[in-house]
């Protein structure tokens, strides 16, 4: 009983060691999104080619459209238009 409790306990501990170690995935726009039925707006961005998008769609009732976030680039964040006022995006 005791060689399974330090076993379980070891296992967590690399667990835990591990999960803690990585690094977060970095948010990319790319430029090609599939949308359709079951997507919003602007729909699944995670192909880098038009062909990726279109392979990914197939089948699936889907079309691919450019990215509007890449195309019209980010809107800018708006600041303090007044000292008392603040404007959140």
């Amino acid at each position: 009983m005791r060689k399974l409790m330090l076993a379980m306990l070891a296992v967590t501990a690399v667990g835990a060691g591990v999960t803690a170690g990585s690094a977060p995935a970095a948010a990319y726009d790319y430029p090609w999104c599939a949308q359709g039925r079951g997507f919003g707006i602007p729909g699944d961005c995670s192909y880098q080619t038009y062909a990726q998008c279109m392979a990914s769609a197939s089948g699936r009732n889907l079309y691919c459209n450019i990215n509007p976030r890449v195309a019209f680039g980010q809107a800018p964040r708006r600041g303090r238009a007044h000292r008392d006022y603040y404007y959140y995006n």
